[in-house]
């Protein structure tokens, strides 16, 4: 069976970039790899002939011969050592690759392991506040339980006085290989060591602190500083105060995740607070000088003759620091008057006279107010 035309089984033209080139190939690689098209009997076939088609074509010396020569000139008598048609099969080493399972995790983050420095895992703490101390900023020690470095063994994981050996097996390189002869090529497979499971060394002697993993849990103490003005929701972040990195890798980062307890008299609406007094019928009608609340104690508020219910009034600068300075946010008072329940006959009577001197008959509603109510559900007090 005649073999098909490179360009063709990539899906490119001939003269395609080398970065065309390379995408289409990653872009096949990932439909047809048979650890993704398990079910199809084909899927194996098809990654081996893009494999080799990229081999050639992705080498500028071995395209330039196919160009010229097609498929005999990176065969047999070419000068390409194990080439299709040659010794060996298609001459694909997918030892290039590290075999299937390398592939594999290039392209979908499979499960081997990475040597080197990995950075350690951030943490997250759930801090709750008081109400005025998240608008005024407070001091906070947390304890927060963390991994750290054994301090019997150094975090060697290794009994103090001996040491951690080389792993025999892979000899330190964390992974087994296994290299196995085929009709289409060379295949090398490789997999985490099992004497050492990826991590290259062995402890013949183990901690008996941290049991040989290096690493022990602790509890610390933290001193947080929580700035003014900090709402539920926001975030503090401590750096290098998270888990360990391992293999020299810096360690991750704390986030102290803010939630403020609501507060019995004021609701917090940006950096502006809110807050209701209430105030008695003679107040609102002749006006006075009450006391209100504010966040850092009290403060008199000025109430003017004839003020109605619901009425708000601002103070200026009395609200939530902002973050990062610029001021302050203000408190907005708002008053709603007290209609006494238990009268006196006496109050009573001074009641009615002072309706009467108002002109106001307590038996009926205000005639603008029902005129209004004509006005909105027709003439005879029926709607439509």
């Amino acid at each position: 069976m005649s073999k098909r035309d490179y360009y063709e089984v990539l899906g490119v033209e001939r003269g395609a970039s080398a970065e065309e080139i390379k995408k289409a190939y990653r872009k096949l690689a990932r439909r047809y790899h048979p650890d993704v098209n398990k079910e199809d009997p084909q899927a194996a076939d098809k990654f081996k002939e893009i494999n080799e088609a990229y081999e050639v074509l992705s080498d500028p010396e071995k395209r330039s011969r196919y160009d010229q020569f097609g498929h005999a000139g990176v065969g047999q008598g070419a000068g390409f050592e194990g080439g299709p048609g040659g010794p060996g099969g298609t001459g694909f080493d997918f030892g290039d690759f590290g075999g299937f399972g390398d592939i594999f995790d290039m392209f979908f983050g499979g499960g081997r392991q990475r040597a080197g420095p990995q950075r350690g895992t951030d943490l997250e703490y759930d801090l709750s506040l008081e109400f005025r101390e998240a608008a005024f900023g407070v001091e906070k020690e947390i304890r927060v339980p963390r991994t750290e470095a054994c301090d019997r063994c150094g975090g060697s994981g290794a009994r103090p006085g001996t040491r951690v050996e080389r792993c025999p097996v892979c000899g330190g390189t964390g992974q087994q290989e296994n290299v196995v002869n085929t009709p289409l090529g060379r295949m090398v497979t490789r997999r985490p060591c099992s004497r050492c499971k990826g991590e290259g060394r062995i402890i013949p002697d183990p901690c008996p602190k941290c049991q040989g993993r290096g690493q022990i849990r602790v509890v610390r103490t933290v001193s947080v500083k929580v700035p003014a003005g900090v709402d539920t929701g926001n975030r503090i972040r401590m750096a290098g105060h998270g888990e360990p990195g391992t293999r020299g890798g810096p360690p991750g980062d704390l986030f102290i995740v803010i939630h403020v307890r609501p507060d019995p008299v004021f609701q917090r609406d940006g950096f502006d607070v809110h807050c209701q007094v209430p105030i008695t019928f003679v107040q609102a009608a002749l006006g006075d000088d009450i006391e209100v609340p504010t966040l850092e104690g009290r403060a008199q508020l000025r109430i003017p003759p004839g003020t109605q219910t619901g009425t708000a009034f601002r103070l200026k600068g009395q609200g939530i620091p902002r973050l990062r300075g610029g001021g302050r946010g203000d408190e907005h008072v708002q008053v709603f008057v007290v209609t006494p329940t238990r009268l006196s006959d006496r109050a009573r009577r001074l009641l009615r006279e002072l309706g009467e001197e108002l002109g106001e008959d307590i038996h009926e509603q205000n005639q603008t107010f029902f005129e209004r109510m004509k006005s909105a559900f027709g003439r005879d007090g029926r709607n439509g």
